[in-house]
């Protein structure tokens, strides 16, 4: 690059340049040809070819194997204030349009999606729940934060408090402490609990952001639990991995003659309970604190077919391609022994949250689970993450939810 730059350069690989280019955000360690002994953690760098052509800029992360994420190819842009502020008006706006009455609980932020890697922001009513995991972006959380309640106030949404859940492994990586709390930013300083009530789909959840899983309460699966509601009237349900009992609620409020809800969690089991006395859906669940893997079989061996619909909603059996094998036999078992379980005409919901298990491979596991049945899968619809945590095509890391719904025949 023949113009001066403020910032320090670092040489690409030839496989990093194209990856780059190809539309790709992280440079790895081994692609960068540069020393970066002298440079500051989390600072700002231009990556460039071995031919000196300009890739972007991004931000270091001397400790990760991910070492430079990139923020912009335009070298025009100035990364101030008004840059960040951009790039949250740009993530509120897409909200509004593409959740609508929904933006009151959804994702904010997604990451490299809205050009904020490793950062996510949950909004949950009056409450942002926060989780970053990149050193750059945790160098610049005293600026970005207080921008999302500015962008966000400017529109009529009043935020009490941002909540950090930064009690992550992965910040390890990047040379991070682990650790939550409110996070400080102008206005009163009393916020009170650090739980809020959220409406999705018509049922209302208690959210506690300080002891829930990941950010809370998962917001990815809000409109694939709408196209299990919509099939769930007069059938007998089985939810599995429950946790907070979303599945469940959306299944009897669709009319199910019953839903057993199965967590090996005692605590998720309980606020389950609880979520099901907030909508009045006490008498149309029931609760089991149990281990899946244990429980299909067991039902099986009854000889008896107790159950209409069964839903799969596991966590993620793998979060590294090394275990992504292990992790397929994991969803084998649970997708074999419930088609075993089904009647004929029976209904699965069965998902993957692992973006380590794409969507190739866990058709292949299905296929084979019903083959190993002795059944057929009449498919009824395919889905995937809502629009809130969008799919960059260029980034496959962020493609990460599949969602079958079947008639087992």
């Amino acid at each position: 690059m023949k113009t001066e730059r403020p910032y320090p350069q670092l040489i690409i690989s030839k496989k990093g340049s194209r990856s780059v280019q190809a539309g790709h955000p992280w440079i790895y360690d081994e692609e960068v040809l540069t020393p970066q002994d002298q440079l500051e953690n989390g600072c700002l760098v231009d990556a460039v070819t071995e031919n000196g052509r300009y890739l972007g800029t991004g931000l270091l992360s001397r400790k990760s194997r991910i070492r430079v994420r990139i923020l912009s190819q335009n070298a025009n842009d100035r990364y101030d204030e008004a840059f960040w502020r951009r790039r949250v008006q740009y993530a509120w706006n897409y909200r509004k349009i593409v959740m609508g009455e929904d933006v009151s609980c959804c994702r904010l932020i997604f990451g490299e999606a809205d050009g904020f890697p490793g950062l996510t922001v949950d909004r949950f009513s009056d409450l942002l729940s926060v989780q970053c995991l990149s050193y750059g972006m945790e160098k610049r959380k005293d600026l970005i934060y207080p921008l999302l309640l500015e962008v966000l106030a400017e529109d009529g949404q009043m935020i009490r408090g941002i909540y950090e859940r930064n009690d992550n492994a992965l910040r390890e990586r990047e040379g991070l402490e682990q650790g939550k709390g409110w996070f400080s930013c102008p206005g009163p300083e009393n916020r009170g609990l650090p739980e809020t009530e959220i409406t999705e789909n018509g049922i209302r959840y208690l959210v506690d952001v300080e002891n829930g899983q990941k950010t809370g309460f998962f917001l990815d699966q809000k409109y694939n639990r709408l196209a299990v509601e919509r099939i769930s009237k007069g059938l007998r349900v089985l939810d599995c991995f429950t946790h907070t009992g979303s599945f469940a609620l959306n299944a009897a409020a669709g009319g199910a003659s019953h839903v057993t809800a199965v967590d090996i969690s005692e605590s998720a089991v309980k606020l389950a309970k609880e979520n099901a006395e907030r909508n009045g859906l006490q008498d149309r669940v029931d609760f089991l604190a149990a281990d899946v893997f244990d429980l299909l079989p067991k039902l099986a061996a009854t000889g008896q077919k107790p159950y209409d619909l069964i839903i799969l909603d596991p966590p993620a059996f793998t979060k590294s391609r090394k275990t992504a094998s292990n992790a397929e036999r994991g969803y084998h078992e649970i997708n074999y022994r419930a088609m075993k379980l089904l009647p004929r005409g029976g209904y699965l919901a069965t998902a993957s949250c692992s973006h380590f298990m794409p969507a190739a491979q866990f058709e292949t596991m299905l296929r084979s689970a019903a083959a190993d049945a002795g059944v057929s899968l009449r498919q009824i619809e395919v889905r995937q993450q809502a629009a809130d945590h969008p799919i960059l095509w260029n980034v496959p890391e962020t493609d990460y939810l599949k969602f079958y719904l079947f008639q087992v025949v």
